[in-house]
């Protein structure tokens, strides 16, 4: 497994911004695909984005399409959530995950490694 950290949550005003950070010390970090899920209180946890070793392919959930864009730096083993136009009901904890499987999918059981998540509050 690969261990991930988190950064940059925060509480923002609704039509803000925020840029989500997470980092690895895996030396392999650019052959895994990596992903945003996020969990809001008494929800299941939903899937955010995810690309692709390269970071040409990208996938996201509709709920964010449009508002939210995931990139990577595979130079410095960093995985990027840039959150635009944020919306109350985008109040969570985010989480960053990876898998070193080549497929790009929504699904959180493909994923094998977590962060331990950072929290996003946007308020009204």
């Amino acid at each position: 497994q690969v261990q991930l950290v988190e950064s940059g949550g925060g509480l923002v005003q609704a039509g803000g911004s925020l840029r989500l950070s997470c980092t690895t010390s895996e030396r392999t970090f650019s052959r895994h695909v990596m992903g945003w899920f996020r969990q809001a209180p008494e929800k299941e946890r939903e899937f955010v984005a995810c690309l692709s070793w390269t970071g040409v392919n990208t996938l996201y959930a509709n709920s964010v399409k449009g508002r939210f864009t995931i990139s990577r730096d595979n130079a410095k083993n960093t995985v990027y959530l840039q959150m635009n136009s944020l919306k109350p009901e985008d109040t969570a904890t985010y989480f960053c995950a990876a898998t070193r499987t080549s497929d790009i999918t929504p699904l959180a059981s493909n994923f094998d490694s977590w962060g331990r998540g950072t929290q996003v509050t946007v308020s009204p």
